[in-house]
């Protein structure tokens, strides 16, 4: 299963999230030119197990170089698929822990889950002379903590069934769930491991353990600051709804959120409403100067009745601040 996008938009700016993703790319172009001594590059500045086990590779790296590994591999990609793939689960579960956090927090947060990811691998691996890079462990630690923080949001997700492409909305818990079983099934298999997937466990693992411990720790002053600068104007144009009415009632009821930026210049919103096994994108305009608490009436989209009468959409309109 390929996730392509969630229906969970975030409030403000994901500027870590992105911050990182660049990083992660400028670091891949530079390993890059390196060209045939790369596998030096990546001897020396990713994990290698066996460099802090077995003597006759202790001594060969400084005690900076040892240190630091535990840093520098996380930024490290052994080809492009890997580096795309990487970087687009941290795309899709990162702005929202980056949200729900702060961003100071939210880095802080990604580099211990990607080090606690990497004491994982070494633990269990210890006379491994195998060289582990890559953002993975420390993207599992965030898709951790959108389990636990939002379970049942939405995934827009891609399963090719014999060449065929299908498409499925799924809840993150049901995506996130069969990710892990996943690495779970392989790290226990008895295949040799060209993957390092107890370092995925052990983010993931870390991930919801350490979630509850930021959650605890108070904004600062320079937090609080960051938050307002980056709070978006415009909430996602293409919405995700899922309404719900009473069974005896035609109308159907909805909530839609916009900012106070849009709510002060009015905009117009594309909504992707269910109705059983139908879907409906309603384009809908929302006029300016509106405030929390108005509703706008869709006339004819709520139920039918069997003598052909057609209930409304209510719309509940929410200006975030």
């Amino acid at each position: 299963m390929i996730p392509l996008r969630d229906a969970n938009p975030s409030k403000n700016f994901p500027y870590v999230t992105y911050f990182i993703i660049l990083l992660n790319i400028f670091v891949y172009f530079y390993q890059l030119s390196y060209g045939n001594n790369q596998n030096v590059f990546i001897y020396t500045y990713g994990l290698v197990p066996a460099r802090y086990t077995n003597p006759a590779f202790f001594f060969h790296f400084t005690p900076f170089q040892q240190a630091f590994s535990f840093f520098s591999y996380m930024f490290l990609h052994g080809n492009t698929l890997h580096l795309i793939t990487n970087l687009w689960s941290l795309y899709i579960f990162g702005d929202n822990i980056e949200d729900h956090m702060g961003h100071i927090k939210y880095l802080v947060f990604y580099i211990m889950c990607g080090f606690l990811s990497g004491i994982s691998h070494l633990f269990i691996n210890l006379d491994s002379v195998v060289a582990t890079i890559g953002a993975s462990g420390a993207i599992a630690g965030v898709m951790g903590a959108y389990l636990v923080l939002y379970p049942r949001a939405k995934l827009l997700t891609l399963l090719p069934v014999f060449f065929i492409p299908l498409f499925f909305e799924i809840p993150a818990f049901i995506f996130l769930g069969f990710w892990f079983g996943l690495q779970v099934f392989n790290a226990t298999s008895n295949n040799p491991a060209e993957v390092a997937w107890w370092a995925h466990i052990g983010g993931f693992v870390f991930g919801i353990l350490i979630l509850k411990l930021f959650s605890l720790i108070p904004d600062t002053v320079i937090e609080k600051k960051i938050k307002n600068f980056s709070k978006k104007k415009k909430t996602p144009g293409l919405r995700y709804i899922k309404p719900n009415g009473f069974i005896d009632n035609l109308n159907i009821y909805a909530t839609i959120e916009i900012s106070k930026f849009e709510a002060t210049i009015g905009v117009t919103k594309f909504l992707n409403i269910p109705l059983g096994i139908h879907k409906r994108i309603l384009r809908v305009r929302i006029p300016k100067d509106i405030v929390s608490g108005s509703k706008l009436v869709l006339n004819g989209y709520g139920h039918n009745d069997k003598f052909g009468e057609k209930g409304d959409l209510i719309l509940n309109v929410n200006v975030s601040l």
